[in-house]
């Protein structure tokens, strides 16, 4: 499999006002760096990634997929086959990527994970035809290789993988299959006996922590207007049901509904005192804004960049616990960080409104149970650039 690269791509960030504290190692795995070296219209690209980050640029730089190369690494550290997570290989193959000699062509994704194991490297290559596979994959630290795989029979669905031990046999090496992560496999494999094995299962454990907690999020405003089924009490990504989250978080917790109900004031046409919901004769749940004076307003009649607006507050001020994401459950809270990603974070907005959630969002996500990685527009972009803490990422150039 070969990919034939033009020139590197330039990408101008605009890092977060606040500068970062690199002194210590971050307590929780978090995603610092995602590396697109062959991946639709990226080449050789390399994007940071602090709590918030705001991916701009022209239609067709690429933001929206770069956002999948993203969802597509978190799903392969969660375990996913890989023919679940790539439905359509080819798309993400750069077009100029020639075939080598046996027709083969594919694409290069990575990331860097820090935490409390240091900085961590995770490179994949995925061969999209003839056939999909996983043909080579390295998590390194350190500059030491820790872990690699490589095709050595095509005939066979598998990858030979080889691990460091320093132990009386310095390496190990087995076959693993050829349609999932061998990172995310490795706990499995691993004794975790001599303090190379050790190693190697710190650096794979922060990986997989770092990248499977993810959220992809697009709240969609016609399927929010209808009342929803009582008791969903996880927000899906689509936000579809968010009378029914709002009938459980108001009660949950009065300090951070209090707090929503604030950010709905700032963004939203009229008076807004409250969030209340109601039920109905047929078992849904109807969301509902207080107007003052007695008076609600069906959250339903809200313009839809009104009930985006109020999608997104929720999410950010909700958090993991109320998120539809699959989460391991043998991580402790305090060890996790949820990355939320956002294509199109300001779409349907106006700058009012971008400017209250890209506030809320750098606020929120600087206490690190929460990430961002979204896409915004050029007002978007620059509303970002002045607001401490967020990361801007120009993709023009």
């Amino acid at each position: 499999m070969t990919t034939t690269a033009p020139p590197p791509s330039t990408t101008r960030v605009c890092p977060p006002r606040a500068a970062p504290d690199t002194r210590a190692r971050p307590v929780r795995p978090v995603v610092t760096e995602l590396r697109l070296a062959a991946f639709a219209s990226h080449w050789r690209r390399t994007l940071p990634l602090g709590p918030l980050t705001l991916l701009t640029g022209p239609s067709g730089s690429g933001a929206s997929s770069a956002l999948r190369a993203y969802e597509a690494l978190a799903r392969l550290g969660a375990g996913d086959a890989l023919e679940d997570v790539f439905p359509d290989p080819v798309s993400c193959v750069p077009e100029r990527a020639a075939a080598d000699t046996e027709g083969r062509r594919g694409f290069r994704i990575g990331c860097t994970v820090d935490g409390p194991a240091g900085p961590v490297r995770l490179d994949v290559a995925v061969q999209a035809e003839p056939s999909l596979r996983i043909v080579g994959e390295r998590l390194t630290a350190d500059g030491q290789t820790l872990l690699s795989t490589a095709l050595r029979d095509p005939r066979r669905p598998t990858v030979q993988a080889a691990w460091h031990t320093a132990g009386q046999v310095p390496v190990t090496r087995a076959p693993l299959p050829d349609g999932r992560l061998a990172t995310a496999l490795l706990p499995l494999r691993v004794a975790g006996i001599t303090e190379g094995q050790l190693r190697v299962l710190a650096a794979a454990e922060q990986v997989v922590v770092g990248l499977h907690s993810a959220f992809p999020c697009d709240p969609l405003p016609r399927g929010m207007r209808a009342p929803a089924r009582a008791g969903e009490g996880r927000l899906r990504p689509g936000c579809d049901n968010l009378a029914a989250v709002l009938a459980r978080t108001r009660t949950q917790c009065a300090q951070r509904h209090a707090r929503l109900v604030a950010t709905a004031a700032a963004g939203c046409a009229g008076p807004v005192t409250g969030l209340t919901t109601r039920d109905l004769a047929d078992g849904t749940v109807e969301a509902l804004v207080g107007r003052g004076a007695g008076r609600t307003t069906p959250v339903g009649r809200l313009g839809d960049g009104e009930l985006r607006y109020l999608a997104l507050a929720l999410v950010l001020l909700t958090g993991p616990h109320v998120l539809e994401v699959n989460t391991p459950d043998e991580i402790p809270w305090a060890m996790r960080a949820l990355t939320v990603l956002t294509d199109g974070f300001d779409r349907g907005l106006d700058g009012r409104q971008s400017g209250e959630l890209i506030r809320l969002a750098a606020g929120i996500c600087a206490d690190g149970h929460l990430r961002m990685i979204g896409t915004v527009g050029e007002s978007g972009a620059a509303l970002a650039g002045r607001t401490e803490g967020a990361t801007v990422v120009d993709l023009s150039g």
